[in-house]
């Protein structure tokens, strides 16, 4: 395992190296290519002007080079092991270890890395919002729908998920904020952005006039989730029976009774935050949630029906044993496997996401790149993009030996 792990992370090198050559290649193949000419076009500069500015992006990009050379240039910067440059751009020098850079941005005449740490987070809170409601979500419906077969409740969840997982999140996006956060209808959410302008100034925990708010801000959420789940278990409807179901439809109302039976809360900077992030997370993640709960449900209904399982009921296992404990636990695989494509996914979709909303992450700030022709913020982004693909891949193939120990990799 060992082995196969060293392996795997040798073999990151020269797969990222191969995706940026793509990305490379195809910038420049592009009509019009990259050149320092396209960057000065436009300016509406004096002819002195223009050729010294010209000559300032050949001498930082080195765009009047050959392919080759520019890209073991840019290549040079960002390791951190290669050979210093002077002022003019030439390699002085022995290699040595140096700090890598990342360039600097043609649009924003800023660092590269400047851009990233401020965008990239914003994604990564995204995903990272989203990702474990997507299992939570998908595994208590799949797994409610498979435990319940051919009930009320796998009907409507089936044609549920169908329905969510047909509609294109740029069309829910804009009905969200259409009936959301349209002052015409309900206008629960902001339409955009991730904080207003007073809650920059707010403090971080919220502010309320009483004790009575901050009560209700804590204890309603907790009161109708509770209700929520007491209702499922004493419910005989199939729809109503699921208690993490339940529960999550309870945290949702009460959240919105907060929302509703609070105005005079002042929420300061978390609340404020949380309530911008409340419509992105749900529009990049439901597409999610429909896809791995009919995987879940279709892997469960087929180890159901295995050989182990009827042994299992045979020898008096309890039932939500057998569930969870024999058949779940050999259902992982298939989710495992679409978790390595997940991140890659929520990152897509993201861009959707940002530009709807107008949040300015990752995603945005790459079709701003590819848009403009940013060489450099371009290559970054496809850098730090398969970096956690392929991280992603590596960890799925650790959790399969972790899932089922009949996987082995060989040393």
């Amino acid at each position: 395992m060992v082995g196969y792990l060293l392996r795997r992370l040798l073999w990151l090198v020269p797969t990222l190296l191969g995706i940026t050559v793509v990305v490379f290649v195809v910038m420049a193949a592009a009509p019009g290519g990259i050149s320092a000419a396209t960057l000065v076009e436009g300016q509406n500069l004096e002819p002195e002007a223009k050729q010294a500015l010209t000559e300032y992006y050949n001498r930082l990009y080195g765009l009047d080079q050959p392919l080759t050379v520019q890209y073991l240039r840019w290549l040079n910067h960002i390791s951190p092991l290669g050979w210093e440059s002077d002022e003019s751009g030439a390699l002085t020098g022995w290699p040595t270890f140096k700090t890598p850079d990342l360039g600097v941005s043609f649009r924003y005449g800023r660092p590269v890395a400047d851009l990233l740490a401020e965008r990239v987070p914003v994604t990564v809170l995204l995903n990272l919002l989203s990702a474990p409601i997507i299992y939570l979500g998908a595994i208590a419906i799949g797994v409610a729908a498979a435990a319940r077969r051919g009930s009320r409740f796998d009907h409507l969840s089936s044609l549920l998920l169908l329905v969510l997982w047909s509609a294109p999140p740029m069309l829910v996006g804009v009905l969200l904020i259409g009936f959301f956060a349209s002052a015409e209808y309900w206008h629960w959410f902001p339409t955009g952005g991730l904080s207003t302008r007073e809650a920059l100034d707010a403090p971080f925990w919220p502010v309320t006039p009483s004790f009575g708010a901050w009560l209700l801000l804590f204890v309603l959420p907790l009161a109708t989730t509770g209700l929520f789940v007491a209702a499922a278990r004493r419910s005989k409807r199939a729809g109503l029976r699921h208690p993490v179901v339940a529960g999550l439809v309870g945290l949702a109302v009460g959240l919105l009774l907060v929302r509703v039976t609070v105005p005079i809360l002042a929420p300061g900077f978390l609340f404020d935050r949380i309530w911008h992030l409340i419509l992105p997370v749900v529009t990049l993640s439901y597409g999610g949630i429909a896809f791995l709960a009919k995987l879940t449900r279709a892997s469960l209904l087929e180890h159901l029906a295995a050989d182990f399982t009827r042994t299992a009921r045979a020898k008096g296992v309890p039932e939500q044993v057998v569930l969870w404990r024999h058949v779940f636990r050999n259902s992982l695989l298939p989710l495992i496997t679409v978790a390595a494509s997940l991140l890659p996914s929520l990152i897509a979709g993201s861009v959707i996401v940002e530009t709807l909303f107008s949040i300015d992450g990752m995603g945005r700030l790459a079709v701003e790149a590819v848009q403009t022709r940013d060489r450099e913020l371009v290559l970054s982004l496809t850098l730090i993009s398969g970096l956690l693909t392929l991280i992603g891949y590596l960890v799925a193939d650790i959790a399969y030996a972790v899932a089922d120990p009949r996987v082995r990799y060989e040393g």
